[in-house]
């Protein structure tokens, strides 16, 4: 994408999408981590009507490493690969309470020493807490901005590497929260939306 067209879509995506920032319900850095995880496959809606209860059953790191694992599983049913998130979280957060004084690890490294927790889940982590810039490449991200003609590569973290290095650091969470939000409504993996999306210069424009 040519830099004019480059410079287009941002001004398009602000129009768009106001004030971009997560859609996961959060109160704090404990509920913000049990969110992403449960959000990995999931859509958002789910994970959110799902966390109210979950939150109010074990409200900390301490409550939830002492849930029994049935208790859990009970709770966030609703979810996609549940029975595998609810044996993550209880051991994340039991490792959280062991290694990390029960306080939310601010590092790559250390956050994805958790179980559960891989690179996208630290990025979306350490972006959404303005830690440091990172560029989450989940199914919607890596879809538009293939279809957009930002990236290329048919892996995801080669992906991430390809959006880095087209926009600024300060561009990234917007961005990230952009072509997700983009990819939800309009850019949609079965059917996109062409005619109605406003991003002329789509090289994948179906019209």
């Amino acid at each position: 994408m040519k830099p004019t067209q480059k410079k287009k879509l941002l001004g398009i995506f602000e129009e768009l999408y106001p004030n971009p920032k997560s859609e996961l319900n959060f109160k704090n850095r404990y509920q913000l981590l049990v969110s992403v995880m449960l959000s990995a496959q999931c859509t958002d809606k789910k994970v959110n009507d799902t966390t109210p209860a979950l939150f109010n059953a074990y409200p900390s790191f301490k409550a939830l490493s002492e849930a029994e694992l049935d208790d859990v599983l009970r709770i966030i049913r609703p979810i996609n690969y549940y029975k595998t998130k609810a044996k993550h979280l209880i051991a994340m957060a039991t490792l959280v309470r062991s290694q990390f004084k029960g306080r939310v690890p601010l590092s790559h490294k250390e956050l994805q020493s958790l179980p559960g927790v891989g690179q996208k889940t630290a990025n979306v982590i350490l972006g959404e807490l303005g830690i440091e810039p990172s560029f989450p490449v989940d199914t919607h991200v890596f879809r538009v901005s293939k279809r957009l003609g930002l990236a290329t590569s048919e892996k995801r973290e080669v992906v991430e590497e390809e959006l880095k290095e087209c926009f600024e650091p300060e561009l990234w969470r917007n961005l990230h929260h952009w072509l997700i939000f983009h990819g939800r409504r309009v850019c949609k993996a079965r059917n996109p939306l062409c005619a109605e999306c406003p991003i002329s210069f789509c090289p994948s424009r179906e019209v």
